[in-house]
């Protein structure tokens, strides 16, 4: 679902910060050859990711949820000078791909990558994040966000994609549909968690942003 007409898109493109010449690469590489290349970020959430990112200037971001690598590149552009960003995928197929991005950009011995089940990798990193993007496996967000929890301080952000789900969440519930309903208990679970500060915005397909208290 599009939430705003065509015209508007990409006149928020236009008027945004251009997409690096190796995320346009990327992008094409995607639709060539990966399946459901509508999971890649795109370039104006892209740009989105990566100004909140500078903004933050985090030293540690975790990413749930790799894909091709594009939002992965998006969110390093704000780390600070001795940073990290560790990034999980359960997709070791596309672990190649990713690593061929990730090492022609400027950032690619801050950026590590894990294969697996993100509830089973977090738990074993010690590190604090400061910055936190989850976009892997709706049914398991509120999984996601109990594990991240204890992995954050105060000041640290946690954002969560696809939360408007194609405009899912407003219409009425099918009873079969277990991943609008996931989608909607943990959307009030994020506005009304005592330890969270939360807005979500209408960008793309929804993005929440959560920060700790």
């Amino acid at each position: 679902m599009h939430f705003l007409s065509d015209d508007l898109e990409e006149y928020l493109a236009n008027n945004s910060q251009k997409e690096p010449k190796l995320l346009q690469e990327l992008t094409r590489e995607t639709h060539l050859k990966v399946i459901q290349p509508r999971m890649l970020t795109g370039h104006f959430q892209g740009r989105v990711l990566s100004l909140l990112s500078k903004l933050i200037q985090p030293k540690y971001i975790l990413e749930i949820g790799t894909y091709t690598g594009y939002s992965a590149l998006c969110l390093a552009e704000g780390l600070s000078p001795d940073g990290e960003l560790h990034t999980i995928d359960v997709n070791a197929e596309l672990y190649d791909m990713q690593r061929t991005y990730f090492d022609r950009s400027d950032y690619g011995t801050k950026i590590h990558q894990h294969v697996g089940d993100a509830l089973d990798i977090i738990p074993k990193l010690d590190i604090v994040f400061d910055l936190i993007f989850i976009d892997a496996e709706k049914k398991q967000y509120d999984n996601y966000l109990e594990t991240v929890l204890p992995k954050t301080k105060p000041g640290s952000v946690i954002l969560s994609d696809n939360v408007l789900w194609s405009g899912k969440v407003v219409e009425p519930l099918d009873k079969k549909d277990k991943t609008t309903k996931v989608l909607l208990d943990y959307n009030k679970k994020l506005n009304e968690h005592p330890l969270l500060d939360t807005v979500l915005l209408p960008i793309r397909d929804g993005l929440t942003l959560s920060r700790v208290k």
